[in-house]
């Protein structure tokens, strides 16, 4: 595997089965990591229906981890009813350090990104204009362009921890 791609579900707090088609991972809202449908190794050759469609023209080598939350998002003011939680985020953030860990991914903006910032760099893409993840709740601060770099500095604190 070459990178992961973080991603909010734009559902609830708990994975529904038509979610654990599309990620590898998602962590629900007391932090709780869930195993989707396929395996992060499906996608080194993507087949139809065998692999975790996450990212319109980046699932090939990609590892689709979603944070279960963001129903109802439609700017900082009005998040809906399931945002990001904070226990949620650390808790992703550290799962991802593993996962950067166990595949020898190093953290990069090439290799550990949001599907926001995958649709930036892949204008011609299906992914181009998706919005998660522009908006953290629990560090409202961090502005839309920056949380891929603010994520990244998670994982990386995580991965030096050795947690």
């Amino acid at each position: 595997m070459k990178r992961i791609i973080i991603h909010w579900s734009a559902g609830g707090y708990y994975p529904t089965d038509y979610e654990k088609e599309h990620y590898h991972f998602l962590v629900d809202k007391d932090g709780v990591v869930h195993n989707g449908r396929f395996k992060p190794e499906d996608n080194e050759i993507c087949r139809v229906g065998k692999y975790a469609a996450h990212t319109g023209g980046g699932n090939t080598g990609s590892i689709g981890v979603a944070l279960c939350a963001m129903a109802g998002f439609q700017n900082k003011n009005l998040i809906g009813k399931y945002p990001i939680l904070k226990k949620q985020f650390e808790s992703t953030m550290e799962f991802c350090a593993k996962l950067c860990r166990e595949y020898n991914i190093p953290v990069s903006p090439q290799t550990v990104m949001t599907h926001y910032e995958f649709g930036i760099k892949n204008s011609k893409t299906t992914s181009a204009g998706k919005i998660d993840i522009i908006y953290l709740p629990p560090y409202p601060w961090v502005a839309r362009d920056e949380v891929g770099s603010f994520i990244r500095s998670k994982i990386k604190w995580y991965k030096l921890k050795g947690v």
